[in-house]
């Protein structure tokens, strides 16, 4: 084991994150403990860059499956550099923007709701526009089809 090695407490203090969730991000692939199987995790001292990456990436609304597609293109579990989260972020802004946009269309849609106050499945342009769950059967399509 490298001399460097921080215990899974130590990690958890300089990033922030719970062991518990640091021991979620190694059950995803996010991060790597090194040592012997049973005794006390230890990680790299890069590892409080990469779950610091994980948390940024995170606090932009990316999910645990898109963080994680973007580091494992990464080689051998390295911390992301400059020039890749360049490319990370390029390849992420046609998402955020998708969510911008649905957000703002939210908010400019949110003042007939309020103002109706019927939350109608028939007629909520927020809820369901143009009663697209009326197209997809009886039932409480919202609960049985996520894609309605």
């Amino acid at each position: 084991m490298e001399d460097s090695a921080i215990t899974i407490g130590r990690l958890a203090k300089r990033t922030g994150v719970a062991a518990s969730a640091l021991r979620f991000y190694e059950a995803r692939g996010l991060i790597h403990s090194v040592g012997e199987a049973g005794k006390t995790r230890r990680y790299r001292r890069d590892a409080i860059r990469r779950v610091s990456f994980i948390r940024v990436a995170q606090a932009m609304g990316m999910s645990l499956q898109d963080i994680g597609a973007a580091l494992a293109e990464l080689p051998s579990q390295r911390t992301p550099t400059a020039d890749d989260w360049a490319k990370i972020s390029q390849a992420w802004r046609p998402l955020l923007q998708a969510r911008i946009d649905a957000l703002c269309r939210l908010r400019d849609q949110l003042d007939s709701c309020i103002g109706c106050g019927c939350l109608s499945l028939e007629r909520c342009k927020l809820y369901n526009p143009d009663d697209e769950a009326g197209e997809k059967g009886s039932g409480p399509r919202f609960l049985l089809d996520k894609k309605v």
